[in-house]
């Protein structure tokens, strides 16, 4: 019986398919690819790892030693008793997604500042109008609820905008790095949000993070405040949110909802103040994501032939 390593990735490029089939072939394991977990069904029982986002194969593997996760999330992974191997480790791509997350939070915030959205409607009306008022980073006070690497990447980006200070926000408060000029607990959060211009948000979604902008936190946030979430959508009460957007006291951009696809009936739509995009911040569609993506991967199998400790480890009970 050989030992399989089996690959789950819809639109894999044919140079990432060389790649792994090579570093397989050289410690012994067998590479298979598909597009579909269906097609892969066959295999399953006899794969030693496998390099998928779905929870498919992790709950039909009984010989699975590691499961490798495209993505940086692993909320999905996280229900109890999913993974029919008891020995089974999974490992997120947390890392790979600094870059483009970050770009998209630059993107956004840019267009509520500069009123993009105003300017499109008005375009599209085929009216030449030039004087909306406008705001700027420079000399906006941010704060990055997240300081990971999504935030380390953001917090490089705005600081080219020369923003008046940028403050990191994580669990512990423990020093996030030269971007920021700051960081604070969340348990100082209350403190943090009276002083704060732009939010932005990039935490997983577990059990102490849900709801952690609720209804009161909102409100601590100043008039003309700007949130943007591009971590998970039970981060925010999503109803208080939108009760701050229509009476135009907040600006969001929302990538992440509690509720995904968004309900086509859904009041959302159409909220004022609210710039929508249908989760793609983190794509894996960007060219450098998918290399990186890969390079981590191939790191980690040289790890695990190698008998050493795997990186970027999920804690199933944390929910990263």
């Amino acid at each position: 019986m050989s030992r399989k390593l089996i690959t789950v990735i819809p639109g894999l490029q044919e140079d990432h398919r060389r790649r792994i089939a090579e570093a397989a072939a050289r410690h012994g394991l067998e590479a298979l690819f598909f597009a579909r977990d269906e097609d892969a069904a066959a295999e399953l029982a006899d794969a030693e790892i496998v390099f998928s986002q779905s929870v498919y194969p992790a709950a039909r593997a009984p010989r699975l030693r590691w499961q490798c996760t495209p993505s940086a999330g692993v909320d999905h992974f996280c229900r109890p008793g999913l993974f029919l191997s008891k020995d089974a480790v999974l490992t997120s791509s947390s890392g790979a997604y600094g870059v483009t997350i970050a770009e998209h939070i630059v993107m956004v915030t840019l267009e509520m500042l500069r009123r993009q959205q105003d300017y499109n409607r008005i375009v599209a009306a085929r009216v030449w109008r030039r004087d909306l008022p406008i705001r700027s980073i420079h000399g906006c006070r941010a704060a990055l609820l997240g300081t990971g690497d999504i935030g380390r990447e953001t917090a490089r980006r705005l600081r080219g905008f020369a923003p008046a200070c940028i403050i990191g926000v994580n669990r512990t408060g423990h020093a996030a790095g030269e971007d920021f000029d700051r960081t604070a607990a969340v348990d100082g959060l209350d403190a943090v949000l009276p002083e704060t211009d732009l939010l932005v948000i990039s935490l997983p979604g577990t059990a102490q993070t849900r709801q952690l902008l609720d209804r009161r936190r909102l409100s601590l946030l100043p008039d003309g405040a700007m949130i943007v979430n591009v971590g998970r959508g039970v981060v925010i009460e999503q109803a208080a949110l939108e009760e701050e957007l229509r009476a135009g006291r907040l600006l969001a951009a929302l990538d992440v909802f509690e509720e995904e696809p968004i309900p086509a009936d859904s009041p959302l739509w159409d909220c004022p103040n609210l710039l929508i995009t249908p989760h793609v911040a983190g794509n894996m569609t960007l060219p450098w994501t998918q290399e990186r993506i890969l390079e981590l991967f191939l790191e980690n199998l040289e790890n695990y032939c190698a008998g050493r400790p795997l990186q970027r480890v999920a804690d199933l009970e944390r929910g990263y």
